[in-house]
């Protein structure tokens, strides 16, 4: 009787999970039928990098993560920087790894946004300081940028 009541209880178990992972294949079609052709987001940083720019690296991991998740044709894509966001770029002169992320993320065409106020606030030369910026990558306000990508419907991510 006890063996009974186990091979029950396995029975239900594994029936519900089966049935769990179909809904959940269900629920991932439904989902991708509902994902607009082209995602719009923008990534905001803001912050240091911390040790060994541990920050930076996660937030290009996530970049990268997103991508993969919907497609790098599927996706418009910004890192908008102000602040103490922009060392990225500076510590990317420095740190190959950091560097390589970077360009992963130029190559499948995201582009990073470089806020002109702090640039001049800061006292920094985009062209020696920072890692491959270029003056179409300058925006004037870094958080003005973020209004307006957001008033264009693009989805905002803080990493």
């Amino acid at each position: 009787m006890r063996n009974t009541i186990i091979g029950a209880v396995v029975g239900a178990v594994v029936g519900a999970v089966v049935a769990g992972g179909l809904m959940s294949a269900n629920a991932n079609k439904a989902m991708a039928a509902k994902t607009p052709e082209k995602q719009k987001v923008v990534y905001h940083i803001n912050y240091p990098g911390g040790e060994n720019d541990k920050m930076y690296m996660a937030a290009m991991n996530n970049i990268q993560n997103h991508i993969n998740a919907v497609g790098a044709d599927k996706i418009d894509l910004k890192v908008v920087m102000h602040g103490p966001g922009l060392d990225i770029l500076v510590d990317a002169k420095a740190n190959e790894q950091l560097r390589g992320k970077i360009q992963g993320l130029k190559s499948q065409q995201v582009g990073f946004q470089v806020c002109n106020n702090t640039l001049v606030g800061r006292k920094i030369d985009y062209q020696k300081d920072l890692y491959e910026v270029s003056k179409d990558d300058i925006v004037p306000s870094g958080v003005a940028e973020l209004a307006i990508l957001q008033s264009k419907g693009y989805a905002y991510i803080k990493p």
